[in-house]
């Protein structure tokens, strides 16, 4: 109770009034400045500046049309194997002859285009509507390739029409020649089934490959082109591999997106 008497006496002296309250110390000031100086710049940049983010996803390089699956119109069993993986042939090319209860039939290509794969040999015995090989539509050698990437149909509306691509392809070693330059030329904007991508590629596998995690987006990009590599296209270092790309190579692209301002993250 003393020291609280005290304290209180101390308190009511009038002789304490006259002198100055310290409410706070030059340090506090100076902390006080720079937080506001920094606040104020982090808002300005919100709304003045962008983020610029990608999205990597699974791709294939193809040529523009991509291929299709050749199915066998009659049931029976394979003696000849026409054509030869590679090979490339006109529209009604005949490919495999099948021996059929009313006699032989030949099943021939649908349109103009290159024999990815044959998935029928001499002596097997094939249902009615069986895959019987993939072709790729390419009516001419110098016809150009083209990537196509599977993003995750959620990143689609981020993407526009020639935004930059860099595609890591399987078959190139990236630490030594880089990657391979593109840009955006057409977005699909209707998610693909696991059937629509086995129908374009010519492949099954990779139908359900790319859409293990959901239906993916295709979205087409034209290959930047180089006469000073031996590939013909353009790759981050100066002269990219010394060899040649093939169609259905696998790669992983890298898109960027649409610049977005950080105040939008906050909007609804």
């Amino acid at each position: 109770m003393q020291f609280r008497q005290q304290a209180l006496a101390k308190l009511q002296s009038p002789e304490e009034l006259d002198l100055p309250v310290r409410f706070a110390r030059p340090q506090g000031w100076l902390v006080l400045s720079v937080t506001v100086v920094v606040m104020a710049a982090a808002s300005v940049w919100a709304v003045t500046g962008s983020v610029t983010s990608t999205v990597n996803a699974p791709a294939v390089l193809t040529h523009g049309e991509g291929s299709y699956i050749l199915q066998s119109p009659a049931a029976g069993q394979v003696t000849a194997v026409l054509a030869k993986e590679g090979q490339r042939l006109p529209a009604d090319s005949p490919v495999l002859k099948v021996r059929t209860a009313g006699g032989d039939a030949v099943v021939r290509t649908v349109a103009a285009g290159r024999i990815t794969a044959l998935a029928a040999t001499i002596g097997q015995i094939i249902a009615t509507g069986a895959n019987v090989a993939a072709v790729e539509k390419v009516a001419s050698p110098d016809d150009p390739l083209y990537a196509t990437v599977y993003v995750p149909a959620q990143n689609a509306g981020s993407i526009a029409a020639g935004a930059a691509v860099d595609l890591t392809v399987q078959t190139v070693p990236s630490q030594q020649y880089g990657v391979l330059r593109g840009k955006v030329k057409s977005v699909d904007r209707t998610a693909q089934s696991a059937q629509q991508i086995a129908a374009f590629l010519g492949d099954s596998q990779l139908g359900e490959q790319f859409t293990k995690e959901g239906r993916p987006v295709a979205v087409l990009v034209r290959l930047g082109t180089s006469s000073a590599t031996k590939s013909g296209y353009r790759w981050s270092s100066a002269e990219g591999p010394p060899y040649a790309l093939t169609s259905m190579t696998m790669a992983t692209g890298s898109i960027r997106l649409a610049d977005q301002r950080p105040v939008d993250w906050l909007l609804p």
